[in-house]
């Protein structure tokens, strides 16, 4: 297990992207990192059930588990485990956001590892929320402002266990190393390379600046195709 995050960024970093969606934070990615238009997001749908609270931005905390069988260690290492794993969630660079991969394939949300109780937990253990292709429920007792996108709703938790943690995943097409700094909100979740993570603020700026021509026109009562042509011809103009 490696962290790819060794340092903390400035915090007002990770403020200012927080003042930015989801799509917003793509987009500015298409600016100052081209070769990232294919990769680093979540490219299936994540059920929502708080599309309200704001986007959350934090260091990923990643686990895999597995919920059609048991786990099949005995009792005590079962136990030993999962405290190891809320180590490993409770420490580390902060604020941490919990990305778990569920392996049961074809069955993957079979049980929900993500009810009151792990919501709970893991808000207390400094995480702001949680992106998976699992499942989640118990959602009217979730701890409040804890985010959640997850691949399903369901009623049982089965036999869901961690199997493993602090290992590179992939969550609903998105690629995560444990460390990675994590952006998401209603829409999905995206990656965001800590070593242009201070230019992403100001490309955003720059994407709604390059829109706001072509929006102006396209809500105007005076719109036409030819003032439209001139509105993409400004926005181009846009540096």
């Amino acid at each position: 297990m490696t962290d790819h995050a060794t340092a903390p960024l400035n915090p007002s970093i990770l403020e200012a992207l927080g003042k930015y969606d989801t799509p917003t934070i793509c987009n500015a990615l298409e600016v100052v990192a081209p070769y990232r238009r294919l990769i680093g997001f979540t490219t299936r749908p994540l059920v929502c059930p708080f599309p309200d609270l704001p986007p959350m931005v934090g260091y990923a905390r990643t686990a895999t588990i597995r919920a059609t069988a048991a786990s099949g260690l005995p009792a005590a290492e079962q136990q030993a485990q999962r405290l190891a794993y809320y180590n490993y969630v409770g420490t580390g660079i902060g604020p941490r956001i919990s990305i778990i991969q569920d392996l049961d394939g074809p069955d993957a949300g079979f049980g929900a590892f993500w009810g009151e109780v792990n919501s709970a937990v893991h808000k207390a253990l400094g995480c702001l929320g949680v992106v998976t292709d699992g499942s989640i429920r118990d959602i009217p007792q979730w701890a409040p402002g804890f985010q959640a996108l997850a691949g399903s709703v369901a009623p049982s938790h089965a036999h869901v266990h961690v199997t493993g943690f602090g290992e590179v995943i992939r969550v609903a097409g998105m690629t995560v190393r444990s460390g990675d700094l994590i952006h998401a909100d209603r829409h999905g979740a995206v990656v965001v390379p800590l070593d242009i993570a201070a230019k992403v603020p100001d490309a955003a700026e720059l994407c709604g600046r390059r829109e706001t021509p072509i929006l102006d026109i396209a809500r105007s009562k005076d719109f036409s195709l030819e003032k439209l042509k001139e509105a993409l011809a400004r926005s181009a103009e846009i540096h």
